[in-house]
């Protein structure tokens, strides 16, 4: 028992520390999910002391916030996504445990940790920009990504569909929730399922996104160039992460 006690105190240090932490960068989010796991770390905590006996106590997990499982998403998926999307990838490739309700106030504590201390952290989950350079709603992307993949053309939706559908395909995994998720996809794309049982040929998927790409990708381009280069112009470094609040917030259309 005393070695499980050492661990536990450990565990509870370690996240007293990730609290303290969260909230001097005002990440409620964070601060919420650390919480949470000290609780539970508490009550076994007590359970021990106390003389009782809890069932086999398996190691706790690594300490991966929804964050950084969010930002895990998005890398592999490498496009602007839905947080749906997003939860259904972690938990099918990456072993998440979030949930679509938790990523509901996490783009505004990102925006408040930005403001509050500009470049203080290697990434923001961020908005997508639409094509009035406000905020795409239920589009997340990330900071480190070029302007270009985060603003949003006439066609973007779907251009980062099939970028996201060939992400999933190309991922190796035993999961069950991994073979749903893309036969899920491949009903959305044109020749990527053959119609038999089972889920697709992720060979299949591939070709078949790929082929209807390829119709897309100059138009989504130019268009999504043009939309970099007025929010360069038109946004400060805020906006261009978050978009603008309103449209009073933009500056005169941009010309070339």
């Amino acid at each position: 028992m005393s070695d499980r006690l050492d661990d536990l105190e450990r565990r509870i240090d370690a996240l007293r520390a990730g609290v303290r932490k969260a909230m001097r960068d005002r990440d409620g989010t964070t601060a919420r999910v650390l919480r949470a796991e000290l609780r539970t770390a508490e009550r076994d905590w007590d359970a021990l002391v106390s003389g009782e006996q809890p069932k086999a106590v398996p190691e706790p997990p690594p300490l991966v916030t929804v964050r950084e499982q969010v930002h895990q998403g998005l890398r592999l998926l490498g496009a602007t996504a839905q947080p749906r999307l997003i939860v259904a990838v972690s938990e099918a490739f990456l072993g998440g445990t979030i949930r679509s309700a938790q990523l509901t106030s996490l783009r505004r504590d990102e925006e408040r940790s930005f403001r509050s201390s500009p470049y203080g952290r290697p990434y923001y989950l961020c908005a997508a920009l639409t094509d009035r350079l406000s905020p795409g709603r239920g589009l997340l992307t990330l900071s480190s990504w070029p302007l270009e993949r985060r603003v949003v053309g006439p066609l973007s939706p779907r251009v980062d569909f099939l970028t996201c559908a060939i992400a999933v395909a190309s991922q190796e995994s035993e999961d069950e929730r991994a073979a749903r998720l893309l036969g899920r996809m491949a009903r959305n794309i044109p020749g990527a399922s053959s119609g038999a049982l089972g889920p697709p040929h992720p060979e299949r998927v591939i070709e078949a996104a790929r082929a209807e790409l390829a119709v897309h990708a100059e138009r989504d381009t130019r268009d999504r160039a043009e939309l970099a280069r007025r929010a360069a112009a038109q946004l400060d470094a805020a906006a261009r992460l978050f978009g603008a609040a309103t449209l009073s917030t933009i500056k005169k259309e941009y010309v070339t």
